[in-house]
């Protein structure tokens, strides 16, 4: 008998399937304690054991990336986040080869104060002899032995992603020997579509691409058929049959018959420039019966980058955080989503260079209604409104759901659904900050909207459980309770024993419904329900929701 994983080495992982002579086993507890703020959760000292014998090698010390085996198990390969390279170390000559060292195989887009993602791979071929793995457009194959590599597509040049379909699920390999199905994904355009590319010549050409998001196809076990679906705003995702020539293609479902009796919506994407010089994309939505020549309010919604989700068809449902855009310009709304880029730093600064030039370049087109703009947003987009209603009354409205006000009393916090400190947020991903409060207090005073609260006019509905396990309750209480303090308009929505967002479908039909009503009478000027004129007593929480629309006769006697 040979133990393979032990006190030393606790997580262990087998090669081929089992039926290899060597496994990986990892020891990440060094490194537990300092991963609350570096974010590395990853790091360990990586070594190889052979099953047959118990013979043990340290490969990598301090390894921070979660290595895997090769197929066949002739490699261990994965990305070193901190040095940016894809790696392979031979398992018999332990070898160790930085395969993209140099080159740009990481987020270029990266804008956190942590070190870039890779894009991925997309897998090895037969008998573990290349790996193929992604930079932002491409699929690049390597050598595992010395790190030669060759581009494979070309889609940098019109920037266009690639990527490597897998059409059978028990293989484990790339079979070179045959035509490969890709998607494709346009950065500029939004369009994606199909790709076949013959591995032999290194040649493929285009089957498919539109104004749509097309799925990943799914092949049937004993046939070339696959199913996959395509969806736009206005398109619902039905299911369509082909071959893999995609030449002859059958719609067999037609589920969302009943939208053609409703006034829907249509998606574009819009551009302009931030106030700090970068060019920017966002999307806008508007109802179907548009027309230019009218004033309509609008609703700002916004998480970090969504443009490339133009062609996201969006049924209307009762979501967990965010306004459905197709109910809301059904009923007349625009609703506008902004990119936002960021400066390490200044996170909230950066919300409002992006964002704010953004809506006022729509309203220089000269069919948003100026003086009803609503914002809505959730969690890190929650938090991004709380700051901007601090600089700016250009809303008359903000829904702001599980917000960080005060990120000096976060940063403290824990994450009560990991049990992680929540100080690597702060210095490492999200929020940005770049470091500590001690090395940069004037970075998280200038960030906290809680400091400049009472600079706030505009009414904000505030929405956070108290059972969040991502963001402290205690968050929302600061701001409300500050709010409430000053005079401010403002409603806090507490769903007893709900997480980060109400996942119970009572709940999150109660805030849809109340979060309407509140941007129905602030943007649409319809009567405000009893639950905004006189609260709903705990006594009464569950019986009698209020949802009742007063008029003004009422409302003075209430």
């Amino acid at each position: 008998m040979i133990q393979i994983a032990t006190k030393e080495f606790p997580i262990a992982i087998l090669s081929d399937e089992g039926n290899g002579d060597f496994a990986l086993i990892s020891n990440p507890i060094p490194y537990q304690l300092s991963s609350q703020w570096t974010a590395l959760y990853s790091m360990n000292d990586l070594a190889i054991i052979n099953i047959n014998n118990g013979d043990t090698k340290l490969a990598i010390k301090s390894n921070p990336s979660t290595a895997r085996f090769s197929p066949k198990g002739e490699y261990a390969f994965g990305y070193n986040q901190i040095d940016s390279t894809w790696f392979t170390y031979n398992v018999k000559t332990s070898k160790y080869v930085e395969l993209t060292k140099g080159k740009v195989f990481y987020d270029e887009l990266n804008d956190s104060p942590d070190y870039p993602r890779s894009y991925g791979f997309a897998g090895w071929t037969e008998k573990d002899n290349k790996l193929l793995i992604y930079d932002r457009y491409d699929i690049w194959e390597f050598n595992p032995d010395d790190g030669s590599s060759r581009r494979l597509t070309k889609g940098r040049e019109t920037k266009t992603i690639f990527r490597y379909v897998k059409l059978d699920s028990e293989k484990t390999f790339i079979e070179d020997s045959k035509k490969i199905l890709m998607t494709t994904f346009n950065e500029i355009t939004k369009n994606s579509g199909y790709y076949k590319y013959n591995y032999k010549n290194k040649s493929g050409y285009q089957l498919l691409d539109g104004p749509f998001r097309y799925s990943n196809p799914k092949k049937a076990r004993l046939s070339e058929i696959v199913i996959f679906t395509r969806q736009s705003f206005k398109e619902y995702p039905d299911i369509r049959v082909s071959d893999l020539n995609f030449e002859s293609i059958n719609l067999i479902s037609d589920v969302n018959t009943q939208q053609k009796d409703y006034n829907w919506g249509t998606a574009e994407l819009v551009n302009w420039t931030s106030l700090n010089g970068l060019q920017l994309t966002g999307i806008l939505i508007k109802p179907e019966n548009f027309d230019s020549n009218k004033k309509y309010p609008m609703i700002v919604n916004f998480y970090e980058k969504s443009s490339n989700s133009l062609h996201a068809h969006r049924a209307p449902s009762p979501g967990r955080s965010s306004i459905n855009y197709s109910f809301y310009t059904s009923r007349g709304y625009l609703i506008f989503n902004p990119d936002v880029y960021y400066r390490v730093g200044y996170p909230g600064e950066s919300a409002f260079n992006s964002v704010i030039p953004g809506v006022t370049s729509l309203i220089e087109k000269g069919f948003v209604d100026e003086t009803n703009i609503g914002v809505q947003g959730h969690s890190w987009g929650g938090y991004q409104i709380a700051y901007l209603v601090t600089k700016t009354d250009i809303f008359k409205a903000a829904e702001s759901g599980a917000p960080v006000v005060n990120m000096i009393s976060a940063f403290g916090g824990i994450r009560w659904d990991t049990g992680l400190s929540r100080q690597f947020q702060y210095e490492r991903t999200q929020s940005r900050i770049g470091g500590t409060p001690w090395e940069y207090p004037q970075r998280y005073f200038e960030n906290s909207p809680i400091y400049n609260i009472d600079k706030i006019n505009t009414p904000i509905l505030i929405m956070h459980n108290d059972a969040d396990g991502h963001v402290p309750w205690y968050q929302g209480i600061e701001f409300f309770v500050s709010l409430r303090r000053l005079g401010k308009p403002s409603w806090l929505l507490n769903y007893n024993d709900a997480r980060h967002w109400p996942l119970k479908l009572q709940n999150r039909k109660d805030f849809n419904i109340r979060m309407q009503q509140f941007f129905d009478h602030y943007l649409k000027g319809d009567p405000e329900p009893l639950w905004m004129v006189r609260g709903v007593p705990a006594i009464e929480k569950g019986i009698n929701q209020g949802y009742e629309l007063l008029d003004n006769k009422l409302k003075s006697n209430n």
